[in-house]
């Protein structure tokens, strides 16, 4: 009997991936260059009208929700009008503001933008928690209490009586217990419960929107069963600020030709036989990029953390930690040997009081001073969605001397006036920093990290760190990805004047070498460290489609933050952060929450957490908004939850409150108010 995880279409269907025709039988217009240049031309054109007559992509409708029995163009990739492909004639300004742009809304109102910047006219955003009312607390606790007792009453005669439904939890045939039934007690007990809500299953482009295999379980969530259908959704739930991870497009077209030139994998370590030119190039992009002397690369977000903290502090160092960090943070500290002390989320008064602890008492028992003290922190916080007070951290560093270690994963490339994270939107040198660490995966639509830094602690880390001997190299298309995003947010330079600046890359490692002229072009990128083959399409090698991108991402994230605090919710987070959690407290509603969203005309895709991830009282669901999002997205969103939160008894915020459709009305003016 074949399992009833199995995917089991009603019928068998050809490959959505198929080519239709090769490039070469395509006409021109087919192309992801002149199909760019055709959508500026008529973005050209209804700017010369008035503003009023301009309308992004218009909303999702409920055609948008397509099973396998319809035949709805979206999904079917043999059909001419299919919206993820480009078309073969010019489109009018017409026709591109009702296009259904499925992987980046189009949006051409300049009113829908912002700019990521402090205002060093006011303080520094703390971070402060709303608290919600008693019963809420007590109903959520009371809701624990309930499970616990039932949940253990029914391990206790099931286990006497249903023996066959524990043989994983109790010993039998003298084998062990797999799980300890204590351990997996939170996992069976709850979690199980809402498995519906967590790991979908999700096929095409992770963008604007996507498509979920739909599912069901008849075993209270032992086992899902697969339709064989599929549902468009609005993807409220991806890491792709940016809007980068397309299928097409000039990142796009960039990587299938890396393919043809450097297959898919270098087969190899970064010490054994895997770098290629592709590596040095891309370290020496992202070293200029992020304002750094040198910087390296790792295949893996995660490990980027985890295996090279170790080669930063070892035994006799201090790490001091903040309490919100990463898990791949806590694992690299572990691995280190190193003390570890930790102070309270982004509380600067904390920070202070324990670095003149630590310096003043020194090293346990002998008290001989710390050989480093390495103060690290978050740039963005996933799961709360704050903002690191740098301005400040820089201020401890000057006056007690430690050493500091910002994690950027989430804020590169999403805050800034020019994409370049916490430095660039606080506009602080970033070489005051000792240590820079952030992904490709969030706002590049890659995968991978990198840490920044001088040349000779680079150098180190590439011998000393685990990822160089024993990681596979990131891979050439992965390489070129971050290549060619990444460029377009730094804006190429001509030729012409990258000769004359002169900037040389070192073959020995990534470091760029400044020679006469260099600051003339510091933002920019030249087109010596782009490979030879690599043609951006103008409006990616301006920089101008990534500046767009950089301040619809700032509108989008502040629009929807402001909009659920006027809607009455709680919500924590900085205004600027494109992680936007919204607090649900009580287990239950959560996967209510997640089921109502996803089953409404038009589905809307969430991420809801909870503990071991948060606080055992503070489940919320985390939004993740892009530039991909039009501001009729952020609507149909706030619509939702003003829906859904209204149902669900989630409206426990405090302060002024407007209707939804205020709220819409007024978006640019509560943008621009905060």
């Amino acid at each position: 009997m074949p399992s009833p995880m199995a995917l089991n279409p009603p019928s068998r269907s050809p490959s959505i991936f198929k080519k239709k025709k090769s490039l070469s039988q395509l006409s021109s217009m087919a192309t992801a260059a002149s199909y760019l240049s055709a959508v500026h031309q008529a973005d050209t054109r209804a700017r010369s009208h008035d503003n009023s007559s301009i309308s992004s992509t218009p909303a999702l409708s409920l055609s948008s929700s397509v099973t396998a029995s319809s035949e709805d163009t979206v999904l079917n990739e043999d059909d001419e009008n299919n919206g993820l492909a480009y078309p073969f004639t010019p489109p009018t300004s017409e026709q591109v503001f009702t296009t259904v742009h499925t992987e980046f809304g189009h949006c051409a109102n300049e009113a829908y933008r912002c700019v990521s910047k402090h205002d060093y006219t006011k303080p520094v955003q703390e971070h402060t928690i709303e608290e919600p009312p008693y019963y809420i607390l007590l109903t959520t606790y009371i809701s624990y209490l309930i499970l616990l007792c039932f949940g253990h009453m029914r391990d206790f005669f099931g286990k006497r009586f249903t023996k066959s439904y524990f043989t994983h939890l109790i010993p039998h045939d003298g084998y062990a217990p797999l799980n300890s039934d204590f351990d997996s007690f939170y996992t069976r007990r709850l979690k199980r419960r809402m498995d519906d809500c967590f790991s979908q299953p999700v096929t095409g482009v992770a963008g604007r929107t996507i498509v979920i295999l739909d599912r069901y379980s008849t075993d209270n969530n032992h086992t899902q069963i697969f339709t064989g259908s599929k549902t468009r959704a609005l993807n409220i739930s991806s890491y792709n600020y940016l809007g980068f991870a397309q299928a097409r497009g000039g990142c796009a077209d960039a990587v299938e030709e890396s393919i043809r030139r450097y297959g898919v994998s270098t087969c190899g370590t970064r010490l054994e036989g895997g770098s290629s030119e592709l590596h040095l190039s891309a370290e020496a992009l992202v070293a200029r990029f992020v304002g750094m002397e040198d910087a390296l690369i790792s295949s893996m977000g995660f490990a980027t953390n985890s295996t090279f903290i170790p080669a930063l502090v070892g035994k006799g160092s201090l790490v001091i930690s903040d309490e919100l960090n990463h898990a791949s943070i806590r694992v690299g500290v572990r691995h280190s040997n190193a003390q570890v002390r930790m102070f309270k989320h982004n509380d600067m008064s904390s920070l202070e009081s324990l670095l003149r602890e630590v310096i003043s008492q020194g090293q346990p028992k002998t008290h001989r001073p710390w050989k480093k003290i390495l103060v690290v922190v978050e740039g963005l916080y996933s799961m709360e969605g704050t903002l690191v007070n740098l301005p400040r951290i820089v201020e401890l560093k000057q006056k007690y001397k430690f050493l500091l270690f910002v994690d950027e994963a989430h804020s590169i490339g999403a805050l800034g006036p020019h994409g370049r994270g916490v430095t660039d939107y606080f506009n602080i040198p970033p070489r005051s920093i000792d240590v820079l660490m952030g992904t490709f995966t969030k706002s590049f639509g890659a995968a991978g990290g990198y840490i920044a830094g001088p040349k000779i602690l680079i150098d180190a880390l590439r011998l000393h760190g685990h990822s160089g001997p024993y990681a596979e190299a990131m891979t050439p298309p992965v390489l070129i990805q971050v290549v060619s995003s990444m460029a377009s947010i730094m804006g190429v330079a001509p030729s012409s004047q990258s000769t004359k600046s002169a900037l040389a890359l070192n073959p020995t490692s990534s470091i760029v070498t400044p020679r006469d002229g260099a600051e003339e072009l510091s933002g920019m990128a030249p087109s010596s460290m782009l490979p030879i083959w690599m043609n951006l399409h103008p409006a990616l090698a301006d920089g101008s489609e990534a500046r767009m991108r950089i301040r619809r991402l700032a509108f989008n994230s502040r629009y929807l933050h402001q909009g659920l605090k006027k809607l009455g919710f709680i919500t924590y987070g900085h205004p600027f952060s494109p992680i936007v959690p919204l607090l649900i407290f009580n287990p239950g509603k959560m996967s209510m929450f997640s089921r109502m969203m996803r089953s409404r005309s038009t589905p809307i895709v969430v991420v809801v957490v909870a503990y071991p991830a948060t606080p055992l009282v503070t489940s919320r669901v985390r939004f993740c908004v892009s530039a991909a999002h039009t501001k009729e997205d952020i609507d149909m969103v706030l619509r939702a939850c003003d829906e859904v939160g209204g149902i669900l008894d989630l409206k426990h915020g405090v302060g002024e409150r407007w209707g939804i459709d205020e709220v819409c009305r007024r978006a640019v003016e509560l943008v621009h108010s905060v």
